[in-house]
């Protein structure tokens, strides 16, 4: 009985195991260059969880092979031989039969040029770059922008803005989540280098595109952080206090509190900055989350020698400007990162975030500016003071519904409160010195700010694969209350006489209430293994209530009660547009592209309530789009990008309304502005060799706007009053190329990176009612050089030349200059554990017909550090502009102006300061 049970197991286990075969695996291995089949190979299936074998077999005489009774999943396949390099890529087997087709591998003598080289310290697979931390010498307790800073193809600039084989980082992930929110600065200033594992470089695709698999071409330039996996389990952070001696109550401090903890998939994260140096390098940069930009071109050279061109003009957030390179700021930063994910199905990430700033600043600006054959010269000093504060609230939650569906919903909060004033002192006179007019004014605010939003995104995914269906949903307000005190004398002059005054005492009170409902639908069908299909429709209501009222001070009654009818108004506008769109998309494993478009059916229902005036509009713009990749190595990729889109105009642009802020430049809406339609094409290409440790990269960009919403300004020469008002023009573009080439002597041990550029633009205007084209011509060429061996040295040498050349057609003069930076950073270690580092640049700005001086000035500083305990405690002391020679001058053009102007900086100090490093108990720094 017992052997009758035995063979009865057996049998069954035998019948099971023939109903469990699925699928055989096929394949033909040739020898990439001879085309010949290769003999006696070993082709293996591998589980990608932990690369334990499954399965293999041999190739025959004509490189045939089969590998039988395989179950559906997911798989690593491998080929070993002794004369050619391993291949290896992940298959998926859910098909009666998987034919792999031919695969040609490579010769063991070719494949240093032709194969990953997993010991490499840069790998490239598809679109993402990675490098591995550990073989980039930092310093001591560096943080992770000093790595990145070392990381070819990789700048950062002295603001925290990070640049990636050219393009402008906008994400920076840790293992793959957002950290603190899209700010990211948060990762690469607070977190630690010794802490990463790698760092990958690569185009993230939208969230869309990542669930439906169809290229949409919407990417960002992202950086994900892999932390360590001794880092992902238990505590690290660090306390750093540094403070300027023997000063008294006005010296110099920085405060900085890092703390991360890690358990299992929860991780809460918590960081506190405060200091008085503009040392945290995070930036107000809310005024892009909550507005548009006005469009007008402008172009800037600043005080370190580079030259910046930018395709818009102020910002309609209306917050002051704070740059935390002028000035002086006190500023305190905190906040909190909550994550966890349970049952592998709930995911929630909380993120309060607080900031604080206290800023001063004097602003000395003198303006140039061609009228005709007369030029106007405009001087003026502003002092600043800014008082605000800010919380934000960031919550997402996920939920997988089941295997087929899953939920997100997303809130955000924002909270503004900001008392500003400032104190202008200012005249304009002619070429020939006389005095055109006089100004001294006050201009304070409070205002409140709330801004809301929320959004539920539903996905489902059919059982056949890429068949797709989602409904996102999304609601935004913003909320404005502001309360402002104008007090102005503004005095005219004819012939240089006093000709009359303007005395102004004016309350401005204003409510801004914006609102924006947008409705996403969309589905996606497969079309073969390699087509699809995309349909999509989209709904937007914009919603917008702005009162403006300006009251005039009554002596009678000691109170702001004379409404100013010319200076108050208010304005309603709905918006709603309905989008349907298509597209078709290809992907392959060398060839990905799409086109299609969309149109778009814009209805345009605006209300002047003050003047009891209506404005109706519908429009018709169609929104074509394509984009093209071919990965025509594995370590090499070219990406073409074509995508036409409209703006529409702002609420301030759009309500006829007179700001007269300014006296002598005041500005006017416009309610028959239409909406500028933008062409962008770009193109992509880069390439790394593994043998011979070179990169090379080239970016080209080409745009063009209809309809631009640009500016006319009419300026009367005599009293040189200014009135701005928004008009669409046509004829404008831009083109930039971008190039970036890296390599490494091995010789010397040294990292070489070449990098020249160039931009033009044309931009259309209106000064005095004609048409007036500015043409900007901005070229420059960076040379980077960096050689540095773990616990001895560290030393950079860079060279940033830049050339702008401005003409207009209202005038023949050519304003042409030229600014060089020269910088020197060099780190030396002594029986490794001092380490002295210094830094030097050299700004050299050319002299222009308008400013006859040649501005150079030199910025040194200076660092000393010990440490103690594998590296954990540090003490240091830091002088900063040792010359004391810092200076915020900055050079810039706009259509026929060119202006000079020049803040306050942060002259010579010291710091004594100690860091205390910290992690899990037991564990021991690497030396």
């Amino acid at each position: 009985m017992p052997k009758t049970s035995l063979l009865i197991a057996i049998l069954s286990l035998f019948s099971l195991s023939v109903f469990a075969q699925k699928a055989s695996v096929t394949g033909v291995l040739t020898d990439g260059n001879e085309k010949t089949p290769v003999y006696n190979s070993v082709v293996a299936l591998l589980t990608p969880k932990d690369s334990i074998l499954y399965k293999f077999t041999r190739s025959d005489k004509k490189g045939n092979f089969e590998l039988k009774n395989v179950k559906a999943g997911n798989y690593i396949v491998m080929t070993s031989h002794r004369q050619y390099a391993d291949y290896l890529d992940d298959i998926t087997v859910n098909e009666t039969e998987k034919n792999l087709g031919t695969i040609a591998l490579v010769s063991k003598i070719n494949a240093l040029r032709e194969v990953i080289i997993k010991t490499g310290s840069i790998r490239i697979k598809g679109d993402t770059t990675s490098y591995r931390a550990s073989d980039f010498v930092v310093s001591a307790n560096a943080n992770v922008e000093e790595l990145l800073k070392k990381l070819p193809g990789i700048q950062v600039d002295k603001n925290g803005t990070i640049k990636a084989m050219g393009e402008t980082v906008q994400k920076v992930l840790v293992d793959g989540e957002e950290f603190f929110g899209d700010d990211p600065g948060m990762a690469v200033k607070n977190l630690r280098a010794d802490a990463i594992k790698e760092v990958q470089v690569f185009d993230k695709k939208s969230d869309q595109a990542e669930f439906t698999g169809i290229d949409d071409g919407e990417k960002k330039k992202t950086i994900n952080l892999k932390l360590k996996e001794d880092k992902k389990k238990g505590y690290f952070g660090k306390i750093d206090g540094a403070n300027e001696p023997f000063t008294g109550s006005d010296s110099r401090y920085n405060t900085n509190l890092m703390f991360s903890s890690f358990k299992g998939k929860r991780k809460i994260s918590a960081f506190l900055l405060n200091g008085n140096t503009g040392q945290d390098g995070l930036s107000w940069q809310d005024s892009d989350k909550f507005g548009g930009r006005d469009s007008n071109v402008s172009m800037s050279m600043d005080d370190d020698g580079n030259v910046n061109y930018e395709w818009s003009g102020g910002n309609n957030d209306e917050e002051p400007y704070v740059d935390t390179q002028n000035g002086f700021v006190k500023n305190t930063n905190a906040g909190l990162q909550y994550s966890n994910k349970w049952n592998d199905k709930q995911t929630l990430n909380l993120t309060p975030k607080y900031n604080k700033q206290i800023y001063t600043n004097n602003n000395n600006k003198k303006t140039q500016t061609q009228v005709g054959e007369t030029e106007l010269i405009e001087n003026t000093s502003k002092v600043s003071n800014v008082d605000r504060s800010n919380f934000k609230l960031n919550a997402i939650y996920d939920v997988k519904i089941d295997s087929l569906n899953s939920l997100q919903i997303t809130t955000k909060t924002n909270f503004y409160n900001t008392e500003s004033g400032e104190f202008t002192n200012g005249n304009t006179t002619g070429i020939d010195g006389l005095l055109k007019n006089k100004q001294l004014k006050t201009f304070t605010t409070k205002s409140d700010k709330q801004s809301l939003f929320a959004s539920v995104l539903y996905k489902h995914k059919f059982a056949k694969p890429r068949r797709t269906f989602s409904v996102n949903a999304s609601a935004s307000t913003l909320n404005t209350d502001a309360n402002n005190f104008l007090k102005s004398s503004n005095e005219s002059y004819e012939d240089g006489n006093f000709a009359s005054r303007v005395d102004l005492d004016q309350n401005k009170i204003e409510e801004k209430k914006n609102q924006n409902l947008t409705v996403n639908l969309t589905y996606s069908e497969p079309i073969g293994k390699k087509y699809a299909m995309q349909f999509a429709y989209q709904v937007t209501q914009n919603k917008g209530d702005s009162n403006y009222l300006t009251y005039n001070y009554s002596d009678l009654t000691g109170n702001y009660d004379e409404l100013v009818n010319s200076l108050s108004n208010q304005f309603y506008q709905n918006i709603i547009t309905n989008k349907p769109n298509i597209r078709l998309s290809y992907n392959s494993k060398k060839i990905n592209y799409n086109l299609g478009g969309g149109i778009g059916f814009t209805s345009f229902d605006l209300e002047d309530q003050t003047m009891d005036k209506e404005y109706k509009r519908n429009y018709i713009n169609f929104f074509p789009s394509a984009n093209f990749t071919f990965k025509y190595k594995s370590n090499s990729n070219l990406r073409i990008n074509y995508q036409g889109a409209t703006k529409q105009p702002t609420l301030d642009q759009l309500q006829p309304l007179r700001d007269n802020q300014d006296f002598f430049n005041q500005t006017l809406g416009n309610p028959d502005l239409k909406q500028s339609f933008t062409n962008s094409f770009n193109l992509f290409n880069s390439t790394y060799s593994i043998l011979t440790e070179t990169q090379f990269y080239q970016s080209f960009s080409y745009r063009t706007t209809s309809n631009l919403i640009s500016y006319s300004r009419v300026i009367d020469p005599e009293s040189a009053l200014t009135i701005t008002k928004p008009i669409n023009t046509n004829g404008n573009y831009s083109l930039n190329l971008y190039i970036g080439y890296g390599f490494k002597v091995k010789k010397l041990d040294l990292w070489v990176n070449l990098n020249p550029n160039l931009n033009y633009n044309k931009s259309v205007n209106s000064i005095n009612l004609r048409t007036n084209d500015t043409k900007t011509l901005n070229s420059g060429f960076s040379v980077y050089l960096n050689k540095s061996k773990e616990k001895k040295y560290d030393i950079t040498l860079s060279n940033n030349f830049s050339n702008s050349r401005n003409t207009t057609s209202q005038s023949d003069e050519i304003k042409s200059f030229n600014t060089n930076n020269l910088a020197l950073d060099i780190g030396v270690y002594f029986k490794e554990k001092w380490k002295l580092s210094t830094d030097y640049n050299l700004y050299s700005r050319q002299k222009t017909v308008d400013f006859q001086d040649n501005l150079t000035n030199q910025l040194w500083n200076a660092r000393l550090q010990r440490t103690f305990k594998n590296d954990e405690f540090t003490a240091y002391i830091m002088v900063r502009d040792i010359l004391n020679q810092n200076i915020g001058i900055r050079r810039y053009v706009y259509e026929n102006s060119i202006t000079e102007e020049q803040n306050d900086r942060l002259k010579r100090y010291a710091m004594i300061g100690f860091t205390w490093n910290f992690k899990n108990k037991g564990e021991k720094t690497n030396k």
